[in-house]
């Protein structure tokens, strides 16, 4: 198997750390075993030579012992996502022995790391939570193509700002998104070569919809940002045709400063 992203690391007998202390997971021959984590795997250690393991998902961990082996006499995996820590005493195992492990809270510890931020599967709840409410506050509007867009609200979490942006076509067309930029602009512009642009990427966006009909909206969030009275974000939604209609919205900064607070 192609390994990805892995730092294998041979430690000398015996092992540095409690194994007594960690969960066991059994490893048979000729079968592997999924490591399944609730974010995103950002680090694994296997601790021996005996083991190959890669990573074909980007929250899944796949381990085997390697064929030509004759013993194994048992190593230690730690699997580190984005907001924790977690390690696994591996054994010598049989058929039957579970080879699906889900990375459960239990299992795990925190990493406090100091600005690491809220992880992706935390930003996918409470965007998930927002796109449950119903918007309310209809704060900037815009018109073009018989299409309407709108922002419904802004909302603060730490330092994410989060945009709840949605789309209404009025026309007979579908609307096949091409894609979704964000730039901040000067407020007016005499002159094309005059303009600042500085373009922003969201930290997450909760749909990626190839296309809508009628109704479209999403939650985009990004890391806090501050931009000048002069300026504006524009939310610029185009489509995919040679004429494609593209729609930008304007949020002002005021926008961004009369965020609503969740917490975290």
């Amino acid at each position: 198997m192609k390994k990805i992203l892995l730092l294998l690391m041979v430690l000398s007998a015996p092992f540095v750390y409690a194994q007594d202390k960690l969960p066991v997971v059994y490893l048979p021959e000729n079968l592997t075993v999924h490591f399944i984590s609730p974010e995103p795997i950002q680090y694994v250690d296997i601790s021996t030579k005996e083991l190959i393991g890669d990573l074909p998902l980007k929250n899944v961990l796949r381990l085997k012992l390697r064929d030509s082996l004759k013993c194994f006499s048992g190593s230690v995996v730690t699997i580190a996502g984005e907001k924790f820590i977690a390690q696994y005493r591996l054994l010598p195992g049989y058929p039957g022995v579970p080879t699906e492990i889900n990375i459960v809270p239990e299992d795990m510890r925190p990493l406090d790391i100091s600005g690491i931020g809220l992880s992706q599967n935390q930003l996918k709840g409470l965007a998930l939570s927002l796109i449950a409410k119903r918007p309310d506050k209809r704060m900037e509007k815009v018109k073009a193509f018989g299409i309407k867009g709108q922002l419904n609200h802004v909302y603060t979490v730490g330092d994410y700002i989060f945009l709840d942006i949605s789309y209404n076509n009025k026309t007979n067309l579908k609307y096949d998104i091409a894609d979704f930029r964000f730039k901040v602009d000067d407020k007016k512009i005499t002159k094309a070569a005059n303009n600042q642009s500085v373009e922003i990427s969201p930290v997450y966006v909760l749909f990626s919809p190839p296309a809508f009909s009628k109704n479209y909206r999403n939650i985009f969030v990004f890391k806090k940002m501050s931009f000048p009275g002069n300026k504006v974000l524009h939310a610029e939604l185009s489509e995919k045709q040679l004429s494609g209609r593209i729609v930008t919205l304007s949020i002002s900064y005021q926008d961004i400063l009369d965020a609503d607070t969740l917490p975290n």
